[in-house]
């Protein structure tokens, strides 16, 4: 049976063989290189069904042969691997001072990263949608000239974003009730690959999923980086939407009742006293704003200064960082997640953020040890989520949304 949003339905000779095409798939993408045999082996399906899959997807140019191994019991078998040449898959994250873009092919390789500075919190949302277009459309002449065809677009964004795709409430854009995947479609003339936009926080989920270190993680949180606190929620291999998409918010959640208000207006919000704004606003009289084009230099003076030994430094990195470990600890008692993983500017303090955080999430979790939760640093860069809307395309693909044959 195939369960849609209206009940379930039966499934058609073509839904099974879709849903078998992608599992032949997604073994080939963990196990590779592998053989015919292999697949029947740990799929159950049977050895025809899998020659037949197989051919399909080689036709598609999706897997491909590499010849034959003689490093196994019985007779030589030809060898399988994910080919994908033709293929990208594409993201792009807007975000307060920038835009980047990643394209990956369908082993995960990224064919291409592209930042573009860019004033999101002076733009409109119709600049925005212009200069997300004229990146997109960057992108795909280059996937043009490279002989690769896209197969999707995921735009990440600092805000509330509904299951629709919808941009309901952006804060650090001022951004409201955006249409913004209908609106980039017109503005590309309605390309043959679908756009979708999808929060910042979850995007950078998928990518810590798939390709960090943790990517066998069947439960772990990204935590933003950026001008905001965004948490990314996988739950045992799933992403955690809610039922409106609005799920993840903890940088609005009251850590200090008597804390510093909030750019939501609340007091003692985690972002307030714990998020990157807040790390300026210790360093300097003139509170926690901070111009988007400052942020990395203001970074990497704070990280100079904690290098050095300077005390009012470590301090304050101690003080931040026990804050964010009130954030995780709520996360730790909630979903017990193997890793907490900081990204964006908390990667390059997160040398000194990490001690306190988990310190302070080992007293405020009840189970013991923080029930195992680890807070590391990303390795993904400042492009995670640009890398988790080309991830969420792979994932599609990988359910079965296959692309049609040459």
């Amino acid at each position: 049976m195939i369960t849609s949003t209206t009940g379930p339905r039966p499934a058609d000779f073509n839904d099974v063989r879709a849903t078998n095409l992608a599992v032949v798939l997604r073994f080939v993408r963990e196990n590779a290189p592998c053989s015919r045999a292999d697949i029947a082996a740990s799929t159950g399906l049977n050895k025809a069904t899998v020659s037949s899959l197989v051919a399909d997807l080689i036709e598609r140019r999706l897997v491909r042969e590499t010849g034959l191994t003689e490093n196994r019991v019985g007779r030589p078998a030809t060898m399988l691997v994910l080919d994908g040449s033709p293929y990208a898959a594409a993201g792009i994250e807007v975000n307060v001072d920038g835009l980047t873009v990643v394209a990956v092919d369908l082993s995960g390789r990224q064919v291409l990263t592209l930042r573009k500075s860019f004033p999101g919190v002076g733009a409109s949302a119709s600049q925005a949608v212009a200069a997300v277009a004229a990146l997109a459309r960057r992108t795909v002449n280059r996937m043009v000239r490279e002989e690769r065809r896209v197969l999707g677009l995921v735009v990440a964004v600092p805000g509330l974003v509904g299951v629709e795709g919808r941009v309901r409430f952006a804060p650090n854009l001022n951004w409201h009730d955006v249409d913004l995947a209908h609106d980039l479609a017109a503005a590309l003339r309605d390309p043959e690959f679908p756009i979708q936009v999808d929060n910042d926080a979850n995007l950078g989920a998928l990518a810590e999923h798939r390709f960090g270190p943790y990517g066998g993680a069947g439960n772990l949180v990204y935590l933003t980086g950026e001008v905001g606190v965004g948490a990314g929620v996988i739950v045992d291999g799933r992403l955690l939407r809610g039922g409106q998409g609005f799920s993840g918010e903890l940088g609005h959640v009251q850590v200090d009742p008597a804390g510093p208000r909030c750019g939501c207006g609340r007091l003692g919000c985690l972002e307030a006293v714990a998020g990157i704004g807040a790390v300026f606003g210790r360093f300097s009289d003139g509170g926690p704003t901070v111009s988007p084009a400052v942020v990395a230099p203001e970074i990497d003076e704070v990280v100079r200064l904690a290098r050095a030994g300077d005390r009012a430094t470590l301090a304050v990195l101690a003080d931040i960082g026990g804050s964010l470990g009130k954030g995780v600890a709520i996360l730790a008692n909630l979903l017990n997640p193997q890793a907490v993983v900081l990204g964006g500017h908390y990667v390059p303090l997160a040398p000194w953020l990490i001690p306190a955080a988990e310190a302070e999430a080992r007293v405020r979790t009840i189970a013991p040890d923080a029930g195992g939760c680890r807070i590391v640093a990303s390795t993904l860069g400042y492009g995670a989520a640009a890398l988790g809307g080309a991830a969420r395309v792979l994932d599609s693909i990988e359910s079965g949304r296959l692309p049609a044959r040459p």
